[in-house]
């Protein structure tokens, strides 16, 4: 499906695409500068999830009349989520740890799959070296042994991970300069610059950032290629998981951050939408639906870790209740699903297998396809629709976390599905353009930053206010290094949770800022 939107205003002189790669379809929208979209399309994501990006951004191309006008292109990929979930295209990274004597009876990748380790571990050591939580060292970095693990360990990208980096990162900073003089330009993924407090999740999520930096380059390659061969000169950002824009240099050194950039998106594409910032959000796509809650336009976060591939990891990932539940879903065969082949296998499109868009249309929910539902089918995808209406009560109920007063934003492709009242949503809205909404979210989004540190507690210090502040300025300094303009960056979250068991209070300092993409 590709679309021309008619009925706007005249498009703007600049235009920018926001592309979504899904499970079953890719995306892709086009916006003007007023944020009206004028074009829009859906194609089957391929197995090599590039071709239907390719074919998306064809589509939405051939829809108007200057593509030359596109000025910027955003994406958000799960390019890094199937390569972890498959174990494909990873790099093989030499993990170092900065915490002996206190760490050493817990190794590097111990709760890691064995194949998933075996893939990406190019070798693991742990050296003297870390900090206590208020910042004091626990050991003076050995200098020596860093030096000694990275002439015995070739790997394509080095992961450090420092006890209590976050409240100081001196060690792994330091490490960083020795990697540099002994090996060159080799990629390093430090700690303390994508994950909080918790140190082998931390470390995990340092660890996967470094096996991803070639899928991240090859993602970006390919888009630029794409780019380039549709004589397209334009900026490309990437989509990550808080619903936010980073610039493309920006992505190559966190590819990590692109997981969870699928449901952020939807979610700010659906607070767009519908000009609801407030509200849960149900996404259903062809596999599944992902429902999620807004607050003040902006994903909720989830407070628990993340386990990702079978392992845990603790940096920030957008709060999300996936059900098995999807327009390709096959009755009867549930949680199976066909994916992008329902435009050949399900009932309406022509083929043999009842699917969950076979029992919305049959229910009176939609009109899609060019086939009628077979009567003897009726009963059975009636009980299926009743099943699904059951399966989504209870997981608005999970997600609302008690909370009755808010309304339902049904996006996606597959939304026609979800029934027009459903118990705990006092309103379920249906924007324009909802077949899109993470497209829309992409192409839409702001650039951030964001800092995780430790600070002393209120009145437990006299430099808290200027730790403060300093940890303002470098959120402040990562959002521009995102994409955003310096002049429009604002503070958009600060949070204090307090530290127990420490000689002196303190608290964990949570700081985000955002703001426009530069012009």
């Amino acid at each position: 499906m590709s679309e021309r939107v008619t009925g706007a205003a005249a498009a703007d002189a600049r235009l920018r695409i926001g592309i979504d790669v899904g499970g079953t379809n890719t995306d892709a929208v086009v916006l003007d500068e007023a944020d009206r979209v004028v074009a829009k399309a859906k194609r089957p994501t391929s197995p090599d999830v590039t071709e239907g990006l390719r074919a998306a951004l064809d589509a939405v191309l051939g829809e108007l009349p200057e593509p030359g006008l596109v000025t910027r292109v955003m994406l958000g990929t799960t390019h890094a989520t199937n390569a972890i979930l498959e174990r494909r295209s990873l790099g093989r990274v030499a993990v170092l740890r900065l915490g002996a004597p206190a760490t050493t009876s817990v190794p590097p990748l111990s709760e890691w799959p064995e194949d998933l380790a075996k893939t990406v571990s190019a070798g693991a050591a742990v050296v003297r070296g870390g900090h206590f939580v208020d910042g004091r060292t626990i050991a003076p970095l050995d200098e020596d042994a860093v030096r000694r693990f990275l002439a015995a360990t070739p790997a394509d990208a080095i992961a450090v991970t420092g006890v209590f980096s976050p409240a100081s990162a001196d060690q792994e900073n330091r490490v960083a300069e020795i990697i540099q003089a002994e090996l060159g330009e080799v990629p390093v993924s430090l700690s303390h610059e994508i994950g909080s407090l918790g140190l082998l999740e931390r470390e995990n999520a340092a660890i996967l950032n470094a096996a991803l930096y070639g899928v991240a380059r090859d993602v970006t390659g390919a888009l630029q290629e794409a780019l380039r061969a549709r004589g397209l000169r334009v900026e490309t950002f990437f989509a990550q998981n808080d619903g936010t824009l980073m610039a493309v240099d920006y992505a190559a050194r966190y590819p990590v951050l692109t997981i969870g950039s699928g449901p952020a998106n939807s979610l700010r594409g659906a607070a767009y939408l519908s000009g609801v910032k407030d509200a849960i959000v149900a996404d259903v796509g062809g596999t599944s639906t992902d429902l999620g809650v807004l607050v003040g336009g902006f994903p909720r976060e989830s407070a628990a870790a993340v386990e990702i591939g079978g392992v845990t990891t603790n940096f920030r990932m957008p709060d999300i209740l996936s059900i098995a539940l999807g327009g390709g879903t096959i009755v009867g065969a549930e949680p199976r699903s066909v994916g992008y082949r329902i435009g050949r296998e399900a009932l309406v499109f022509g083929g043999t297998t009842p699917t969950m868009t076979d029992a919305a249309v049959a229910a009176g929910r939609g009109s899609v396809g060019a086939h009628p539902v077979p009567a003897e089918w009726h009963d059975r995808l009636a009980a299926a629709v009743r099943r699904a209406d059951d399966l989504v009560a209870d997981a608005v109920d999970r997600v609302a976390l008690g909370k009755a007063d808010l309304p339902l934003v049904a996006v996606g492709g597959g939304a026609f599905l979800l029934a027009p009242r459903i118990p705990g949503a006092p309103e379920v809205i249906r924007p324009e353009h909802a077949e899109v909404a993470n497209a829309v979210g992409a192409a839409i989004a702001l650039a951030s930053g964001r800092l995780e540190t430790i600070v002393p507690a209120a009145g437990a210090g006299n430099d808290r206010a200027t730790l403060i502040e300093k940890a303002k300025e470098e959120a402040a300094a990562r959002a521009v290094a995102a994409g955003a303009d310096p002049a429009s960056v604002e503070i958009v979250e600060l949070s204090e949770i307090p530290l127990s068991y420490l000689p002196e209070p303190a608290v964990r300092l949570h700081v985000k800022a955002a703001g426009p993409l530069a012009r």
